[in-house]
């Protein structure tokens, strides 16, 4: 249960991006703020996560495996797809709207991560995840239908493939980070590769972007938050909980995203939700209740398949 609550705790940090924005100075981008939260994020990330990863292996004696080709593309991999999500998902909300673009993205992503598991490990995932991910996923419908853009046409195409682009980013991510500890990497140790790569990344957009809004102390305050607790500090939690649960089961948790956003956004921004997007909240609150009860069981320490 500790495992499912450091999940949500890191979901609700992330449902705070949007709202960080919001409060934000005039003259920010998507990509300027994205390549700023992931240098920011990722250096400390990277060392939040390397430090903890030399701690656990001085008191407990944990030993990470030999670096091999396939783990270190593994890591280069989670760092990449950490950075990708962020222009994808703002290419979403820019197209549809930030409440269409975010409930594809985010209920995408459980689907995503729950088929590439069962590709992954050959075994479909457990019922009450199949019923608490429908249930969430009928919540985040309803929230994206009842709180959308306000448009009356169909959602643009090109936003659409970039929601689904996140949330696959995401899947993929997190199904890289389960099979690296399911190898023996030790979880701090990965989420610090992560952070070091997606900063990598991250340095490398930072000279074609306009940064003068950090002269402002709320772009400076908007930055370190979304870089420190945004990245790095829900990054250790998400990784942390991710040691103990699904890939499938900790991307289905992080529809306690949505959940949030859509609270800050009534308390702080002042935004007026329908009755529709209103109910989609209380049923997606429903199908998290739903898998935090049906995720107290431990899971297979093993689930990839041996391989030849």
């Amino acid at each position: 249960m500790l495992a499912v609550f450091a999940v949500i705790a890191a979901a609700m940090l992330f449902g705070t991006t949007g709202t960080a924005q919001a409060l934000g100075p005039e003259g920010t981008t998507p990509l300027a703020v994205g390549a700023m939260r992931l240098m920011i994020g990722g250096t400390a990330l990277a060392a939040v996560g390397f430090v903890l990863a030399r701690r656990r292996t001085r008191t407990g004696g944990h030993v990470n495996p030999p670096l091999t080709r396939r783990a270190l593309l593994l890591m280069a991999l989670t760092g990449v797809c950490l950075a990708a999500y962020q222009p994808l998902f703002f290419l979403g909300t820019a197209r549809n709207g930030v409440a269409v673009g975010t409930v594809i993205a985010l209920g995408s992503a459980p689907v995503l991560a729950g088929l590439l598991e069962w590709m992954l490990t050959r075994r479909l995932p457990s019922a009450t995840w199949m019923a608490a991910t429908a249930l969430a996923t009928l919540g985040v419908v309803l929230l994206g239908v009842g709180g959308g853009a306000g448009t009356t046409g169909g959602a643009d195409a090109v936003g659409l493939l970039g929601s689904i682009g996140a949330g696959a980013s995401f899947a993929i991510f997190a199904n890289a980070q389960r099979r690296l500890m399911d190898d023996g990497w030790d979880p701090f140790t990965v989420a610090g590769a992560m952070g070091a790569g997606s900063a990598i990344v991250g340095a490398l957009a930072l000279p074609f972007v306009d940064l003068s809004w950090l002269a402002d102390p709320r772009g400076l305050a908007m930055a370190l938050w979304l870089g420190i607790a945004t990245i790095a500090v829900a990054y250790t939690l998400f990784t942390w909980g991710l040691e103990r649960l699904t890939a499938a089961t900790a991307a289905t948790l992080t529809l306690a995203e949505p959940l949030t956003a859509g609270v800050l956004g009534i308390v702080v921004l002042d935004e007026r939700l329908s009755a529709l997007a209103i109910a989609g909240l209380a049923v997606l609150g429903a199908g998290l209740v739903l898998l935090a009860w049906g995720s107290r069981a431990a899971r297979d320490p093993r689930p990839f398949p041996v391989e030849a």
